[in-house]
């Protein structure tokens, strides 16, 4: 049996089957485990020995640069894609190890909010926010509804209900992903860019959801980002990954505070530094041709 109550605001459904309540009670520290991790695109390498660990019920913010593998790395999480190397634990399960059955019922307790918010263009936001509940839980449908409404209000568009995912504004249709990641109630929420695009009050309205949602509904969130200030400002823990590895970690203050020459320069935007703007790859004389100058004689 389901139980349905509120909490802060938010319905919630109680855990069904017994592999969810072991996930929920099995004590350990960190939902997320991650060791020794190498993973490559082809011959480009993205991770060469990534390791970090995402403690229960926090906010963790893995920040860095344009392409250093951040949305890669929650693929990976998701079990999307499989490492050359290293482990992946999600509550103790080892990821890259799993069976279809077995990932299957592992990814029901994660929720995601895509980078694109990624809803179903020919579904109500209703019908949006009601397909993972129909997809994990058998219920009734006035319960259903109860649960939809109750997700909606809590991200403010519960008026929206009604509203194709065409007729929402950008900050509306995050909103609206926001609510279908948290719907079934996940032990762990990935959010990857969720502030990208947005209006600065529209970005702070999400950056305070996240945060009020993650505490409200006892979960365990990951936002990737590479928006550093509005980061900080709600997340409990802080990674940042540059060349495949995690070149620092800590509470904001320690992060912001560092005089490591890569964080100073990334953390606060600073136009001198390691950070290279160029992809490697060639230099431009040889991809043009240009034959270079003979040396004058003497």
């Amino acid at each position: 049996m389901h139980r349905f109550y509120g909490l802060s605001g938010c319905a919630r459904l109680a855990p069904r089957t017994r592999g969810n309540h072991e996930l929920m009670n099995s004590g350990t520290e960190h939902v997320v485990e991650i060791s020794d991790l190498h993973f490559s695109y082809a011959a480009l390498p993205v991770f060469k020995g990534l390791s970090l660990a995402v403690p229960r019920g926090k906010v963790v913010a893995i920040l860095g640069s344009s392409g250093c593998g951040k949305s890669t790395l929650l693929k990976l999480i998701g079990g999307q894609l499989r490492p050359a190397r290293g482990t992946i634990r999600v509550h103790g399960k080892n990821v890259p190890q799993l069976n279809a059955d077995a990932l299957y019922a592992l990814r029901r307790e994660m929720g995601m909010m895509f980078q694109t918010s990624g809803l179903f263009s020919d579904l109500s936001v209703y019908e949006n926010i009601a397909f993972p509940i129909r997809e994990h839980y058998e219920l009734p449908e006035e319960l259903v509804r109860r649960l939809v409404l109750m997700k909606l209000h809590a991200v403010g568009l519960r008026g929206a209900r009604d509203l194709m995912p065409g007729d929402l504004s950008g900050g509306m249709s995050r909103r609206i992903a926001l609510a279908r990641a948290i719907a079934a109630d996940p032990m762990l929420t990935m959010y990857d860019e969720p502030f990208a695009g947005l209006d600065p009050i529209t970005l702070n309205v999400i950056a305070e959801l996240i945060r009020k949602l993650n505490d409200a509904l006892g979960t365990t969130s990951i936002v990737v980002t590479y928006d550093v200030s509005e980061s900080l400002k709600v997340v409990d823990y802080v990674y940042v990954i540059s060349d495949g590895v995690v070149v620092g970690q800590g509470t904001p203050e320690q992060v912001a505070g560092s005089d490591d020459p890569y964080l100073r320069q990334f953390m606060h935007a600073l136009p001198d530094g390691p950070v290279r703007f160029h992809f490697p790859g060639r230099s431009l004389e040889e991809d043009l041709s240009l034959a270079q100058p003979a040396p004058s004689a003497r």
